[in-house]
């Protein structure tokens, strides 16, 4: 699947470049006429919505004509990618802010360097039938979850706040099988779908399913995802990632204002992709790329928002440090940013 996704990228990127010259116009694809930087992305999963802005990008040629051959990895496994780029062994990877949290408690190298995903993803998503109108209603449900460690603390703390006994819930790791648990009635509810991606997939399927984002039951906001540097390149080498994020805020809000562009972008990029649902899954995902407040810059991450949530994982016994904003994140490098971390 990598070969085939990487053979897509490098014919659109060539694509883009002959497109350019061929219109008669100065070839701005790389500085000076120099050949492409490589610059390899680890994704954090396999092509999804999340990555529309990317792939809209890599499709007209705007990281060619910054000058960096973007080179998207899809993970065998992922917590690989903030592995790989704290070893140096990718340019960039996306992640999310707890595993970054996580990666800087254990001391690896790492700063986010922007939001992908601003806002949390991860949801309690349920189905009519299960009675779950809130937190409270979850006694004595059962509930999956995807194993994932940060992910079990957020449901401790939803049921604490309503004063459910965690033992009074039947929770199961069913790792990917979030869906299937829930439609075939085998769970009440999921914790650790995204509202964009299982939220969507329920709605095309005509089933009204109940999705509440994990901030709106007492969890801090959080950037679900973020892109992710290694702490020597950014003091080092900061500009291939200054330059790709500058191309990637194009991309991101021409897929924005042309949804149906953008969703053809991750279906070309992607592997058997349904195209119905990824269409769906698209229009849900573009409102929620870019930030809340007009006056933040593309991609900005809130420092005090870090440090409640960092607080939070820290008061749960999750993690060790209760870190200050600019040792987890810089937003130093975003375009039109003001150096805030």
């Amino acid at each position: 699947m990598k070969r085939g996704i990487r053979a897509v990228l490098a014919g659109l990127a060539l694509l883009a470049a002959l497109v350019v010259a061929g219109c008669g116009e100065k070839d701005e694809s790389t500085a000076g006429g120099a050949e492409a930087e490589p610059f390899d992305l680890a994704l954090d999963f396999y092509v999804n919505p999340d990555h529309a802005g990317i792939y809209m990008a890599l499709e007209r040629g705007y990281f060619t004509e910054a000058g960096l051959d973007v080179r998207p990895r899809v993970p065998s496994d992922p917590s690989a990618p903030i592995q790989q780029v704290a070893a140096g062994q990718v340019d960039l990877a996306i992640s999310y802010e707890p595993e970054v949290l996580i990666a800087r408690d254990e001391g690896l190298p790492v700063k986010a360097v922007a939001a992908l995903v601003p806002r949390p993803l991860t949801s309690l998503i349920s189905l009519p039938a299960a009675g779950i109108r809130g937190a409270a209603d979850l006694r004595g449900k059962t509930i999956v979850t995807a194993g994932i460690a940060y992910q079990d603390v957020f449901l401790d703390a939803i049921l604490e706040s309503e004063n459910v006994d965690p033992d009074q819930v039947k929770r199961i790791d069913v790792g990917l099988g979030l869906l299937p648990a829930v439609i075939s009635g085998r769970a009440d509810a999921m914790l650790g779908g995204f509202r964009n991606i299982e939220g969507v997939d329920l709605a095309e399927r005509g089933r009204d399913p109940r999705v509440v984002p994990v901030d709106e039951l007492g969890i801090p906001t959080y950037d679900e995802l973020v892109l992710v540097a290694n702490e020597k390149a950014i003091e080092e080498d900061p500009e291939p990632i200054r330059l790709f994020l500058a191309a990637l805020e194009r991309g991101t809000r021409d897929a924005v204002a042309d949804p149906a562009a953008a969703a053809r972008a991750v279906l070309e990029a992607g592997d058997g992709l349904d195209p119905k649902l990824t269409r769906a899954e698209v229009e849900a995902t573009l409102p929620l790329l870019l930030p809340e407040r007009k006056r933040e810059p593309f991609g900005y991450m809130r420092p005090e928002e870090w440090e409640e949530f960092a607080g939070f994982l820290v008061d749960r016994h999750f993690i060790e440090t209760r870190f200050d904003a600019d040792e987890v994140l810089t937003n130093e490098l975003l375009p039109g940013g003001e150096g805030a971390g």
